[in-house]
């Protein structure tokens, strides 16, 4: 006998847990588009080389790769960013430039487990290609910062610093300062010293002021309507990442701490690696996950998040035909419905089914009420019956 069970690192979303994160989606798609973002997808399995050496050592660590059946060395996608250069260079006569995107889709990395932390997850991203302008950077953030507002978040903090703050440092000092809100200062000097860095780097970091180029962004991204006070010059953050050139981006929210609930910036010369020529960017990943924990945590979510709207029994076999009729009649009229197939079902059992789902309305139909041409629809929360004629039971379910 097969043990039912998923991988280490890999989740199942029953339709309670699915139909959150089909919200979420739907609204970060209606702020995205909003601002003029179209949508894209690209596929799960890239050539290896493809992804190879665009994130760090520690990104090439955690990337599946394998070799396919077709003896190819492929791997599977790690974020959406180098597929998203791919796609520019490959499609580059098709594409208008500035190509504004979104993609929400999967992406897999072979981490160790934790709270925020999976192996296969979603990623929301947006990117501006083709404009190199603080306007666009701005926008970034307002978009994003957007989007955590029509979800219901108040408090979020937006960091924002540059790659241009930690000049020539060579990139693996850069990492171990992007890690001093998770390990502490203490802990960022020791790892300076140990691969031979100089621990005052750090203090000449976080002495670092505004620039005049970032400021600006700031400016501009408030008068996009980005709240002031929730902008934050944080000169340590790096996010570790190798491909970024200037502005670099972070929201994360104060209580939580299993880490970011999104981060982005400025890439200019990654497009390069496929292209013949620079093609500036910039973007945001939302963490989707985190932020869906976050929200259950809030208490974010509508009360009402159920797709069906009512429930239509069957009192009897001979009344079957009578149902389906009451129920095709809802769905033309754009009403989520669906009906009990069992006959034989006694009705106090159709309507703990409702219950058990959530279905916010059921309708009876027996035998008095086919008589008079009537329905009774009860309401499954307050427990209220109301005897309606079939051309009022649009409206009264609406």
């Amino acid at each position: 006998m097969i043990k039912p069970q998923t991988l280490k690192g890999f989740r199942d979303f029953l339709p309670e847990q699915a139909k959150k994160r089909q919200y979420v989606i739907e609204v970060l798609k209606k702020v995205f588009e909003s601002y003029g973002f179209e949508p894209l997808e690209t596929p799960v399995l890239e050539y290896e080389e493809i992804l190879a050496g665009k994130y760090g050592d520690e990104g090439d660590k955690l990337m599946y790769r394998f070799e396919d059946n077709g003896k190819r060395r492929v791997a599977m996608r790690y974020d959406q960013t180098v597929p998203l250069a791919r796609v520019v260079s490959q499609y580059q006569n098709i594409i208008p430039l500035p190509f504004k995107r979104y993609q929400i889709q999967p992406v897999f990395r072979a981490e160790n487990t934790q709270k925020g932390r999976y192996r296969e997850f979603v990623q929301c991203d947006i990117d501006t290609l083709g404009l190199n302008s603080s306007a666009t950077d701005a926008e970034i953030i307002a978009v994003s910062a957007k989007a955590f507002e029509k979800l219901g978040f108040n408090d979020f903090r937006i960091l924002i610093n540059s790659r241009s703050t930690f000049g020539d440092l060579p990139i693996k000092a850069i990492t171990i300062i992007d890690k001093l809100k998770k390990i502490g200062e203490k802990n960022v000097k020791e790892e300076l010293r140990k691969n031979d860095f100089d621990s005052g780097i750090l203090e000449k970091i976080q002495k670092t002021t505004l620039s005049d180029s970032l400021n600006l962004v700031i400016k501009i991204a408030q008068k996009m309507g980005v709240d002031k006070e929730k902008i934050i010059f944080e000169p340590t953050l790096a996010r570790g990442l190798d491909y970024y050139t200037g502005t670099i981006i972070e929201i994360d929210y104060p209580t939580y701490q299993a880490g970011s609930l999104g981060g982005g910036g400025r890439y200019d010369n990654l497009i390069g690696l496929f292209a013949d020529k620079k093609v500036p960017a910039v973007g945001f990943s939302f963490g989707f996950d985190r932020i869906i924990e976050v929200m259950d945590e809030l208490k974010l979510f509508p009360s009402e998040l159920q797709t069906t709207k009512v429930l239509v029994t069957i009192f009897s076999l001979e009344l079957a035909d009578k149902s389906m009729t009451i129920t095709n009649s809802l769905r033309t009229s754009n009403i989520n419905a669906e009906i009990y197939l069992d006959a034989n079902t006694k009705i106090d059992k159709q309507l703990k089914y409702a219950d058990q789902k959530n279905i916010p309305y059921v309708i009876i139909l027996g035998p008095e009420e086919v008589k008079k041409n009537t329905v009774i629809l009860k309401n499954m929360k307050t427990r209220e019956q109301k005897q309606l004629t079939l051309d009022q039971l649009p409206n009264a379910i609406k």
